[in-house]
């Protein structure tokens, strides 16, 4: 018999029935009513759904390509920028920034911590930037930005400032509100916590950031540029590129799904679960990377036990049933990182932690079978 195998890795993530079934519908075409209807909705729901009063682009493409619309259409060449990175995602910024020819300022944190507050105030004393990059999570290192309290920060010592929030890894499962929050710029990718497949990204903007792409006149961009996709956003019968229209079904959807359970509640199911998980995968021997206080809820990151070898055990897993992923930068071959995030439920994570104890067991680490399943049934009841 096959075993059947489970995504658990931080992206993609599972894909509910309902989702799939929006992916596999007979293609309309691009102009057609129907479409423009739906295509006009989700845009309308999102929009809602994240309370951004400004635009929203649900647009093919990868996170990465969100990260680079973000740059293009708020700053250009010699204009200063601060990257607050907390892992490896948060540095990609750093390339994109140089690449276009910004003056590129980082504040790094130790992996598993967070820069602190008083630090991006010092900076944003020192200097002016035209814009501040922040991951919400960083899928390196499991960690959780303050984003509240950091747009807080900026619209008290430097409101002129562009705060762009990278949420690929968080938005759908950590709480967001682009207008309350300060945002000028969330953007997330449909893979992660929404649960569609691979292949659009959805990006708030802000007021602030629509007026400063105004303020730029002409870009070098092209695909990216806000200015072609507003006329398509406010009027989807319009044409600029085509939609990824089975996707747009699918991400429609996926907010139907995040609306119906509410989006602040959850968030809470991903907070408890998140806890429920973490306290379970410690009695198991495993560390986790993030401060305890800045642990996102979309994942888990995993330091092994002494004695577990990574490639051993992420192998045997494998066998047993689930895909996770390996640890990054100075982490690789010294932890696994854990997706909890999504569509997934309860009977999921039963399912997952007893997959992990057989795994471990069999790489001969001393564990109990059926403890760790049971402290996180304890925890969910609570």
């Amino acid at each position: 018999m096959v075993t059947k195998k489970m995504v658990m890795i931080p992206g993609p993530t599972p894909v509910v029935k309902s989702i799939q079934d929006q992916m596999g519908r007979e293609i309309q075409a691009f102009g057609d009513p129907r479409f423009v209807a739906d295509y006009r909705n989700l845009i309308a729901d999102l929009g809602k759904l994240l309370n951004c009063s400004g635009k929203t682009f649900p647009l093919a493409g990868t996170g990465t390509l969100a990260m680079e619309m973000a740059i293009a259409n708020t700053t250009k060449r010699g204009d200063s920028v601060l990257i607050i990175s907390h892992g490896f995602f948060g540095d990609r910024f750093i390339d994109i920034c140089r690449r276009k020819g910004l003056d590129t300022d980082v504040l790094a944190s130790e992996w598993g911590t967070t820069v602190p507050l008083a630090d991006i105030e010092m900076k944003l004393k020192e200097k002016k930037y035209a814009a501040i990059t922040v991951s919400h999570v960083d899928t390196a290192t499991g960690v959780r930005a303050d984003i509240e309290e950091i747009g807080k920060l900026i619209d008290s010592v430097s409101p002129e400032t562009v705060y762009i929030v990278d949420g690929v890894a968080a938005t759908g499962g950590e709480f967001a509100d682009v207008d309350s929050m300060k945002i000028d710029i969330l953007f997330t990718g449909s893979q992660k916590a929404f649960g569609v497949s691979p292949g659009m990204f959805i990006l708030w903007a802000g007021n602030k950031a629509l007026a400063r792409r105004k303020a730029l006149g002409t870009i070098p961009e092209y695909y990216v540029d806000f200015e072609k996709w507003i006329p398509i956003m406010d009027e989807p019968s319009k044409y600029f590129a085509t939609p990824a229209v089975n996707l747009v079904w699918a991400m429609k959807e996926a907010t139907k799904i995040i609306s119906e359970e509410g989006y602040k509640e959850r968030y809470y199911r991903h907070k408890k679960n998140a806890e429920a998980m973490q306290t379970a995968l410690e009695s198991m021997g495993f560390r986790i990377l993030a401060e305890r206080e800045h642990r996102a809820v979309t994942l888990s990151n995993l330091i092994y036990p002494e004695g577990v070898e990574d490639s051993s055990f992420r192998s045997t897993l494998y066998e047993e049933g689930i895909t996770v992923a390996g640890g990054l930068g100075e982490y690789a071959g010294r932890m696994f990182r854990l997706g909890h995030m999504g569509n997934i439920d309860i009977n999921d994570e039963v399912a997952v932690l007893g997959v992990i104890e057989r795994a471990l067991i069999r790489c001969g680490a001393d564990v109990e079978p059926g403890k760790a399943v049971g402290i996180y049934m304890t925890e969910m009841m609570k």
